[in-house]
């Protein structure tokens, strides 16, 4: 019997959002756009910022890698993330893993937060994971009626709804968000088991992307990129961050077949720093 490659994405396709990334280097959305694409999936990556895309196809283009599609689309808005769930399905006729990657953070507790700032977290850390649910999951029901075969949907969240962050930082808002992202993806997970649909959550620790140097350090008021990349190494047991092939392959991993019996869970990739980290 001919043995199947392991962690195969032959004949799927993959609707990935936030697929840029801020600036040069290595996002976690292009990371795993190019990452599926590697093991055969068809991508069909969105992004609210055109260059931030183009980067991603340049990244295609490089490694000869056909089959990928990116549209701007704006996940905070319903009407937006049908057009390109639309486009999608008429490009490829079918989405089989959806990644629901787009979150951002912005300092502030409950009083020193504007409502405006908070309800714009709100929407960019949950309400777009809902939004392409909302759109996606009847295409996954629909495909499992005629064919036996749903899709895997992964949700990523972060440490900061788990433990305190890093540097001491007070982000409310995006700590309600992602932990509502977990909240979310379990609930998901338990009205779609029976409806071919899994739904699991990556949980991504202190990791080194492009956002470091790009938002993190002006929004910590750091002097330099420097001193703040060597403080979040030190800050994590495994003595260094990871970076965005890390989250890539643990959300590889569980929209693999390999995790077909894995619902409603969380892949936690942060070097450890969830454990040794106090939570009171």
């Amino acid at each position: 019997m001919r043995r199947r490659r392991m962690l195969s994405m032959v004949g799927k396709v993959a609707f990935v959002t936030g697929a840029g990334s801020v600036g040069a280097g290595w996002g976690n959305g292009k990371a795993t756009a190019v990452l599926l694409a590697r093991q055969g999936a068809s991508v069909f990556g969105v992004d609210v910022n055109d260059e931030a895309l183009t980067a991603t196809e340049q990244a295609f283009h490089d490694e000869r890698l056909a089959q990928w599609r990116g549209l701007r689309c704006d996940v905070t808005d319903s009407v937006s993330v049908q057009h390109a769930v639309d486009e999608c399905m008429a490009r490829y006729g079918r989405i089989d893993i959806l990644v629901n990657n787009v979150g951002g953070s912005a300092p502030g507790d409950p009083t020193t937060m504007t409502e405006d700032t908070w309800r714009a977290q709100i929407d960019l850390n949950l309400t777009s994971v809902f939004l392409s649910c909302k759109h996606v999951l009847p295409i996954m029901t629909r495909q499992f009626e005629a064919h036996g075969r749903g899709g895997a949907v992964v949700n990523v969240s972060s440490i900061g709804c788990m433990t305190f962050q890093v540097d001491g930082r007070v982000s409310s808002a995006y700590a309600a968000s992602k932990a509502g992202v977990l909240a979310f993806s379990r609930s998901t997970a338990i009205a779609y088991v029976k409806k071919g649909v899994r739904v699991n959550t990556v949980i991504p620790g202190v990791m080194h992307t492009p956002l470091v140097e790009h938002r993190l350090t002006s929004q910590l008021g750091m002097g330099n990129a420097e001193e703040l990349i060597a403080r979040r190494h030190a800050s994590v047991p495994i003595g260094k961050m990871g970076d965005a092939w890390d989250v890539a392959h643990a959300i590889l991993f569980l929209a693999s077949d390999e995790a077909g019996y894995i619902t409603a869970t969380e892949l936690v990739v942060d070097g450890g720093i969830t454990a040794a980290r106090p939570t009171f």
